[in-house]
């Protein structure tokens, strides 16, 4: 591999989401390899206190690595952890043999520019059964289930969790000096999340039964928008959107680069599929509501990433700066 063509691979790879668009990742190319390292000076000590949702985020952008090489006609192999003195080298890519390109894979190459996270208001159309099934098929050899949040009582409980953490969060002045170091009202900012990627009205008068992150909650006047205790009846008749929820057998950095790499695979799939989504996480930054949502839904594993899905109202959505390549890769002479 040339230094151009990595190059190219890790372009795609920093499209990747990542918690607060972090960018929490470095890179190292050598001969035939690419290291993805996790970059402790971009952690969120408050809402992520473990790690868990950085490493995810770099979990993802491994696998964007490797549908960019595949895209490119080249095998690619993902190892995880494959140095146990260095913990902050998460995966090691390796590009293998030439290969012949198939329609998906350049399918899920081509999603990968056009990917972003939609927080505004889906359509009124369901999302097929069929592309539900093929995102679960796809995490399977990964370890992760993807779970569809159907059912009365699963929506209402899973709603209510993400509404009472979103509460919680809201009420934390370090939580919320924490997302205000990473808001950027600069339009050309190349981390962080720009402001005008986020709604303007506060997400709990949107006639929605799912509450998104409120990143600007730091600015609204504080209040109590939910009752005490759990909730006696189920959301109005208004946006309702489809929920996945991903989890793992184990919870550990293992099990959170699985979730990303599965992760990363369903957003492409989504995208070609004409369809957008966008994280519903405030119940699992909180461990009580995290283990709460295990209890509620009868889960067998971790919950790792909640997502709301539908199709766009909008054709061209916000897309949140990234980082120079130079800025994050490296290169070292093949050893």
């Amino acid at each position: 591999m040339t230094e151009e063509q990595w190059t190219a691979v890790v372009a795609a790879a920093t499209r990747a989401p990542s918690v607060h668009n972090t960018q929490p990742w470095r890179f190292t190319a050598s001969g035939d390899r690419l290291e993805l390292h996790r970059d402790p000076e971009r952690a969120l000590p408050v809402l992520d206190p473990t790690g868990r949702q950085q490493v995810i985020s770099c979990g993802v952008a491994a696998e964007f690595a490797a549908v960019a090489l595949r895209a490119a006609g080249v095998e690619a192999e993902v190892e995880l952890l494959p140095t146990a003195a260095r913990p902050d080298h998460l995966a090691t890519v390796r590009a293998g043999a030439p290969r012949e390109v198939a329609p998906p894979d350049a399918d899920l190459a081509e999603a990968i520019g056009r990917r972003h996270t939609e927080r505004a208001p889906f359509l009124p159309r369901a999302v097929p059964e069929g592309v539900l099934e093929r995102m679960q098929v796809d995490a399977g050899p990964l370890g992760v289930w993807v779970k569809t949040v159907t059912g009365s009582e699963a929506e209402v409980a899973t709603a209510f969790l993400v509404s009472r953490a979103e509460e919680l969060e809201r009420g934390d002045p370090e939580y919320l000096a924490e997302l205000e170091r990473w808001l950027r009202t600069d339009p050309a900012a190349v981390d962080g999340i720009p402001v005008g990627a986020v709604p303007e009205d506060d997400p709990t008068t949107r006639p929605s039964n799912w509450l998104v992150r409120d990143f600007v909650a730091g600015h609204r006047a504080p209040h109590t928008f939910l009752p005490a205790g759990d909730p006696a009846a189920p959301p109005p008749e208004v946006e309702r959107p489809t929920v996945v929820l991903l989890g793992t057998e184990g919870d550990d950095r293992t099990a959170w680069l699985l979730a990303g790499r599965a992760l990363g695979r369903l957003l492409l799939t989504a995208t070609v599929e004409g369809l957008a989504t966008s994280p519903l996480t405030q119940a699992l930054d909180w461990p009580a509501t995290r283990t709460r949502m295990r209890a509620r839904l009868s889960l067998v594993g971790y919950p790792q990433m909640l997502l709301r899905m539908g199709y766009p109202s909008t054709s061209d959505g916000p897309v949140s700066g990234r980082r120079p390549v130079g800025e994050v890769l490296r290169f070292e002479p093949a050893t």
